[in-house]
């Protein structure tokens, strides 16, 4: 067995429920009583591993060292048994595929009326659940039957079954032009993040045009209208127009809590729909909104009749601290967000080896940004470097590059300045290998360089102004602007200008802002 695999079997005993082990073992002693034994004893030994150690296993003096790497494969196939047998009632497809396939068992026994009745039970479940793909293949064995049989309405069903197939396999096609879109472009937008150019909008725009097929919106089944939404929602947020993020999110959001047994059966695709509503809440401070939107991921999270996987509690502790650091960011109260640091620290570094290296970068950057704006420097350069030291450079460039920058600035607030002449060149590097070397990065390198070539207080207060005055400008270019959403300079600039803390200048802008907005609004 290749250590590969090896992990991924310490990975599954390690993710086990405290019910899932019980009932393994249970499962495990129904085999031949020596294999359950043999089964249990190597799963114990695993379990109580805290890094994979195959050499340890050998030494075992219950185990040959022979028997080990076929063990091994047995016990995966058995440990995933046994779960599947004990999770089947809380997986809605896994209970469409069991129905499935002991119908194909009853069809194989040629007790076609007991099949057909097992195919409209799991017909019905997945007509009520939304699950067209496997509903298809109820379908193709329901065709596979009604050639073996003959009765009386035969005819009236067959018509059925060829009706319910060509809309399905519409359906189907729909969906999976719609899905294979949206991963498109999340993929372009994990390795890129937002468009920096003309080039890249022109990219966006024709991959979009492209895979989008002509539709009558109002025929659209609830699951190609999420998928549709879904596009629509990430094109929009990759080219920077929150305001259609903001009525696409709704609209996908709106197609769940239409019907609230939709969201217990796509949960997952529910949570997606309220992180794109509440990160285009955030870009347009719209915080009464966003305020509201968290309230309900944060129930969700509560909510004791959702039966929520180790996926979905995944998918919910990633989305809901990201936006509960995103409402400290709109506030400006940073101070009082680094204190959710030291709850979350914990649960991340725990969290690490399942969270995927896009959600792991925009963490370790949110954190970085949150202490920078407190005046903790060290502590900004230390989740900073978490992202500069990361290996896998052809992930989100964006906050890679961005990180540099606000490592350098965090530098020279300390008077780091031995250190900023070889950073200001590996940087500059960095940039230009990954094509982010635009205006604003070399305005802002260049005027690193100069402050840390030192100057008296007055030109340096000067050099701030110039470079504020100079940004200013900048903002107003739809390309350029995209640099600012990444990290607050113009702010930081004021609070060098006026000698005042950065996070007093952000507090009351944002609260100029909430009270502009509300004026607005009456």
């Amino acid at each position: 067995m290749s250590k590969t695999t090896s992990d991924d079997l310490f990975q599954l005993i390690h993710s086990l429920t405290k019910s899932e082990k019980r009932h393994f073992k249970i499962y495990a002693s129904r085999v031949s009583s020596e294999e359950g034994k043999k089964f249990i004893h190597l799963f114990d030994l695993i379990h109580a591993q805290k890094r994979y150690d195959e050499a340890a296993l050998k030494k075992d003096s219950k185990l040959n060292p022979r028997q080990i790497p076929n063990l091994k494969v047995h016990l995966y196939k058995q440990i995933l048994l046994s779960v599947k047998m004990i999770n089947t009632s809380d997986c809605v497809e896994v209970e469409i595929r069991n129905l499935i396939d002991s119908a194909q068992l009853l069809y194989n026994k040629c007790l076609y009326k007991q099949c057909i009745a097992m195919l409209d039970k799991a017909k019905k479940l997945a007509v009520l659940t939304d699950r067209d793909v496997l509903h298809l293949d109820i379908l193709e064995l329901e065709r596979t039957v009604l050639n073996q049989t003959v009765s009386a309405n035969n005819e009236d069903r067959v018509k059925a079954v060829v009706a319910e197939t060509r809309a399905l396999s519409k359906s189907i096609r729909n969906i999976n032009i719609f899905a294979n879109l949206s991963l498109r472009l999340n993929s372009f937008y994990v390795k890129m993040g937002f468009i920096r150019g003309e080039s890249d909008l022109k990219k966006v725009k024709k991959i979009f045009i492209r895979y989008m097929p002509e539709y009558d919106e109002a025929k659209l089944s609830f699951y190609e209208k999420v998928y549709l939404y879904c596009c629509y929602t990430q094109y929009y947020y990759f080219i920077q127009d929150f305001q259609n993020v903001r009525v696409y999110a709704l609209r996908w959001v709106g197609l769940f809590e239409a019907d609230q047994q939709k969201i217990r059966n796509n949960l997952e695709s529910y949570i997606r729909s309220l992180n794109y509503l509440l990160m285009a809440q955030n870009k347009l401070m719209l915080y009464d909104e966003f305020s509201a939107t968290l309230k309900k991921l944060v129930a969700l999270k509560r909510d004791k009749s959702i039966n929520l996987t180790e996926n979905i509690n995944l998918v919910m502790f990633r989305t809901i601290y990201v936006h509960e650091i995103n409402r400290h960011f709109m506030l400006g109260e940073f101070t009082s967000g680094t204190r959710i640091v030291t709850r979350l620290e914990h649960e991340l570094n725990a969290l690490i080896p399942k969270l995927d290296k896009h959600y792991l970068l925009i963490f370790y950057y949110k954190i970085a940004c949150l202490y920078f704006g407190a005046g903790e420097y060290k502590r900004a350069i230390f989740w900073l470097n978490k992202i500069i030291n990361f290996q896998e450079d052809d992930v989100r460039v964006d906050i890679s590059s961005f990180a540099r920058i606000l490592s350098l600035i965090s530098h020279y607030e300390l008077k780091n300045y031995d250190l900023l002449e070889y950073q200001i060149k590996s940087t500059y590097r960095f940039l230009a290998k990954n094509g982010n070397l635009g205006l604003y990065q070399k305005i802002i390198l260049g005027f690193i360089r100069k402050l840390s070539g030192g100057m008296n207080e007055k030109g340096i207060r000067t050099e701030f102004i110039k470079l504020k005055n100079s940004l200013v400008k900048l903002q107003e270019d739809p390309f350029n602007r995209k640099a600012f959403v990444y990290f607050d300079i113009i702010s930081w600039l004021e609070s060098k200008i006026e000698s005042r803390p950065v996070q007093e200048i952000i507090k009351e802008k944002v609260k100029n802002k909430l009270l502009s907005k509300n004026l607005v609004e009456l």
